[in-house]
């Protein structure tokens, strides 16, 4: 039998998209593109944001409507969420939370002996271990996305993520150490540390992210490390000490900011202040040769005046950043900001957006025009029509002419120009 997923959202749905890949290839099933012929068509949502929803929602149907004897199934964050219409959704056969992913395999059997449609959707408990799931290879092949921590304990009154995904929970480290042995020794040469909260990792335990780096770093065939997105709070002068000493850890650090406001900030219940975050960069750059900082802003968010608008805007391009992602605030039921309303006009936000992303975009094109004329170690990940393309240890696109296929392989390369996101090298 074939299977198709159809994946939204970040590094952490794709990373469970691989471990349910794997539960199914391990028991006979093909993996085949979205875009191709399957049996079962397998859509793992995100529920970020109202349009995240609707993806998720369209997509089910689309599969539905084309392959009507397929089995459709939704898992996820969506169905987490908003159970009620994840449920009401008739054109999945399966519907299934996150908490069960590790259960999609007895669903699919159930399924084709009773052709009963599924629902099982269980809540997350404060009392729930880490998850089980590991996984021997990813879909990239020499990059592989690691969860390493699930849930999140901050309630920004914005985000829905905590209903989504329940409270922190870590991956042991030794479990943590098996899996990246497993990966190194069928080829990955990079790992990307992700989780939901990924900086509360080991909250509880006397183990914190930078024994997580430790244990990448001593794992023989691992040549990068990375982290994904973390909280700025978080990040303490002992952390920052610790991961100065790992020679493989590569100094890219995407840091939440959401807003440079202060007022905006302690409305959107984040714990932090703009100073704060400020001197968090300051010693992030101090400290590490080569650091990149990216993070994402809201723009929009209720009650956010055009002053306020303002100060973000000048804070964002103070610390210029080297890439940032901009998003217009989207309303979600059960948040404590829906409780307040949605204030800010729809075009008012398109505009606010329209503006930070071309701001941030001038900051991002003079950084990548500096970098020409220097050296940098690129780890090249595809080949195609005699282009190898990768990225440097700060996280910046590479391309790079060859007749050779160089995948895998780690170059100094000089870079001589600049080609839309792309720096240019030879």
């Amino acid at each position: 039998m074939k299977a198709a997923f159809y994946t939204l959202g970040c590094k952490v749905n794709q990373y469970e998209t691989e471990y349910m890949s794997e539960l199914l290839r391990n028991a006979g099933f093909e993996i085949v593109k979205p875009s191709e012929s399957a049996d079962i068509y397998i859509v793992n949502s995100c529920t970020v944001t109202a349009t995240a929803d609707h993806k998720s929602r369209q997509n089910v149907r689309k599969f539905k409507r084309a392959n009507p004897d397929a089995t459709v199934i939704l898992t996820g964050c969506m169905p987490q969420a908003f159970p009620k219409q994840a449920e009401e959704l008739i054109e999945a056969d399966i519907v299934l939370s996150n908490r069960s992913n590790d259960s999609i395999l007895d669903l699919i059997n159930e399924y084709n002996l009773t052709a009963d449609r599924k629902v099982v959707i269980e809540e997350h408990k404060t009392s729930d271990a880490f998850g089980r799931c590991s996984i021997d290879r990813f879909s990239e092949r020499i990059r592989a996305f690691v969860k390493i921590e699930d849930g999140c304990d901050r309630f920004c009154s914005y985000c829905i993520i905590p209903k989504a995904r329940g409270r922190v929970r870590s991956k042991a480290p030794e479990d943590l150490k098996a899996e990246i042995e497993t990966l190194a020794k069928n080829g990955i040469k990079e790992i990307v540390l992700v989780g939901i909260n990924l900086s509360a990792y080991g909250k509880g335990f006397d183990y914190d992210i930078t024994d997580a780096v430790k244990i990448c770093n001593e794992t023989d065939g691992i040549e990068r490390i990375r982290l994904g997105s973390l909280e700025p709070d978080h990040i303490t002068d002992e952390i920052i000490e610790k991961l100065s000493g790992f020679e493989k850890f590569c100094p890219h650090f995407h840091l939440s900011l959401q807003s440079g406001c202060d007022r905006t900030l302690r409305n959107m219940n984040r714990h932090y202040t703009a100073e704060e975050y400020e001197n968090l960069c300051h010693k992030l750059r101090a400290t590490f040769k080569d650091c990149a900082l990216t993070t994402d802003v809201m723009v929009g968010f209720h009650e956010e005046s055009e002053a306020d608008f303002e100060e973000s805007l000048e804070f964002v391009k103070k610390i210029a950043f080297e890439k940032v992602h901009t998003f217009p605030y989207s309303e979600r039921e059960g948040t404590a900001a829906s409780k307040r309303g949605d204030s800010v006009l729809k075009a008012v936000k398109e505009r606010r957006a329209e503006i930070m992303i071309t701001e941030t975009d001038k900051i991002r094109n003079d950084y990548l025009r500096s970098l020409i004329g220097s050296d940098a170690e690129v780890l090249f990940e595809s080949f195609k029509g005699n282009i190898c393309q990768g990225y440097t240890r700060s996280y910046i696109p590479v391309k790079y002419k060859s007749n050779e296929d160089l995948t895998g392989v780690i170059k100094t390369v000089k870079i001589v120009g600049t080609e839309d996101d792309y720096c240019i090298a030879e």
